[in-house]
């Protein structure tokens, strides 16, 4: 009730949907047939809107822009495409998917990313944005890449409030929306992740360890946390924010154990 998000342009949501169904083909080496023509869809959903603004991740109520982490999502939804259809047998479209792939990804690294190497949250701005933490989760670029580690350290460093990850400065955002919010849950879990990946090992448990012990008695998390006082705020519990959290730990056991990270949601095959 109230959510004017139903009728908001999200790009996002078809990358989302093919890296699912591409982990659990893989770990199945089995794609119903079924499902096939619904994933062309999908596929050429994101192909034919990748280059229009949208309202983002986060739904904002501000004008359209073109965010970062939405063209990076088609670009998931395109190279996990190729994956699939090569997997299916389809060696032409999988060369046309990631051709896509490769034109999307150029599109982002010429617009997306500030003078000082960071990926920011839309084109043309200098905000930072939780949400582009996902480049090294979803392989977009490695994480020795420069601009991998100086986009991460730069959220750790400047969207963080006592350690804990803002989606986004709201001073800076056109988010429509009014006051101050929380921390958000997904993205501290997306921090520590991303931690991990450009080995900071330190910081990441460190993290993790300060999330943890936010845990309400059920060991439940909201979609947000206030830092100072440890209340958790809005939807509870959220599943995105378990999803990360279980991403997040096992991120630092395999850094711990010195294992190459292969529980990422879109590890390479």
């Amino acid at each position: 009730v109230g959510n004017a998000a139903f009728q908001q342009v999200q790009h996002d949501v078809w990358g989302a949907v093919l890296d699912s169904v591409y982990l659990h083909t893989k770990s199945r080496d089995f794609l119903p047939e079924v499902v096939w023509p619904i994933l062309k869809r999908a596929v050429e959903s994101a192909i034919e809107n990748w280059r229009k603004p949208d309202r983002g991740i986060w739904e904002v109520r501000g004008e359209p822009q073109h965010f970062t982490s939405s063209k990076l999502m088609c670009w998931v939804a395109c190279d996990r495409g190729a994956r699939l259809a090569e997997m299916h047998g389809d060696l032409h479209l999988a060369r046309e998917w990631q051709a896509k792939a490769d034109e999307i990804k150029a599109d982002i690294l010429a617009n997306g990313v500030d003078e000082r190497g960071v990926f920011v949250q839309h084109y043309g701005a200098k905000a930072l944005d939780a949400s582009v933490l996902l480049i090294p989760l979803v392989r977009f670029l490695p994480p020795e890449d420069e601009r991998v580690r100086a986009t991460v350290l730069a959220i750790a460093n400047e969207l963080t409030v006592d350690g804990m990850v803002l989606r986004y400065r709201t001073d800076e955002t056109d988010d429509g929306l009014r006051g101050e919010e929380g921390t958000f849950t997904i993205c501290s879990f997306w921090l520590v992740s991303a931690l991990c990946e450009i080995d900071e090992l330190d910081r990441a448990r460190e993290l993790c360890e300060k999330l943890l012990s936010y845990a309400s008695p059920l060991q439940l998390y909201a979609e947000e946390i206030d830092p100072r006082s440890g209340r958790h705020l809005g939807n509870f519990p959220q599943a995105f924010s378990h999803l990360a959290l279980i991403n997040a730990v096992m991120h630092v056991i395999h850094a711990e154990q010195g294992v190459t990270n292969k529980f990422n949601a879109s590890s390479e095959p």
